[in-house]
């Protein structure tokens, strides 16, 4: 007769510390069967969960999005409310212990079918909202990309926002991204939080957790999930761009 016991440990990369299950299979009448790991993370870490927004109303030229300090905030666009249904039936399961959006409104509805599966109420953190666009603000970005303008093109080669006259400079933007997440973080000790957040942001974060590139984690879906996990001094990566919940396939290429 075999029996399935699950031994653990800590093992210490870099500085930052994991906790591994390892299944062991007994068997009385044979040597022990040692299953891959199964990572957990360690009781006193904190997991954030990053889930971008759904997908806004489109723009329209010469009809700027209405703003927010400064900022473009248009509502969710019908497939947007779909996403974000879509999304709360998916991490309702999760045993989240706090919401947070920005100021802006595509967030605040994106975790509004979640704050009611919970019975959550949903935090503001303003310094989580999008990178400021400058004179390209209201929408006008899209356009812009969709021309391939020379200040776009720019903007892709040098991976740099500021190029945009006006914009937020790459380091202001990480700053109060990584200063807002290290508040949560602190405020939730070992516990599971969502943020609804923006494209830019999530790119932003991992790319400065990662020392990648700093537009390495562009492009992530509406309504997408990331996660990360800070323990122990350090934040790590743990999925980038899940979408699965939107798709029925996921297509490659």
């Amino acid at each position: 007769m075999s029996r399935t016991v699950y031994k653990q440990a800590r093992i210490e990369v870099k500085s930052v510390r994991a906790c591994y299950v390892f299944p062991v299979t007994t068997d009385d009448e044979g040597p022990q069967q040692f299953a891959q790991q199964r990572w957990q993370r360690t009781p006193d870490s904190t997991e954030v969960i990053l889930l971008r927004h759904g997908a806004s109303q489109p723009f329209v030229p010469g009809e700027p999005f209405p703003l927010v300090d400064g900022q473009g905030n248009p509502p969710l666009s019908a497939v947007g409310i779909e996403q974000a249904e879509a999304s709360a039936a998916r991490l309702s399961r999760e045993p989240i212990t706090a919401l947070y959006a920005t100021n802006m409104q595509r967030t605040q509805q994106t975790l509004a079918p979640l704050s009611e599966f919970l019975g959550i109420e949903v935090a503001i953190e303003r310094d989580l909202r999008e990178i400021a666009l400058g004179e390209w603000e209201g929408g006008l970005l899209r356009q812009k990309a969709a021309e391939n303008h020379p200040i776009y093109q720019q903007m892709l080669r040098e991976q740099r926002w500021d190029v945009i006259p006006g914009a937020e400079t790459n380091d202001e933007f990480a700053t109060r991204c990584m200063d807002a997440l290290d508040q949560i973080v602190q405020r939730h000790p070992g516990e599971l939080v969502l943020c609804g957040v923006h494209g830019g942001v999530i790119g932003s974060v991992l790319s400065q957790i990662a020392q990648s590139k700093p537009f390495a984690f562009g492009g992530a879906d509406n309504c997408s999930i990331s996660q990360i996990i800070w323990t122990e001094g350090d934040w790590i990566i743990r999925r980038f761009n899940d979408s699965s919940h939107l798709f029925e396939h996921l297509h490659h290429g």
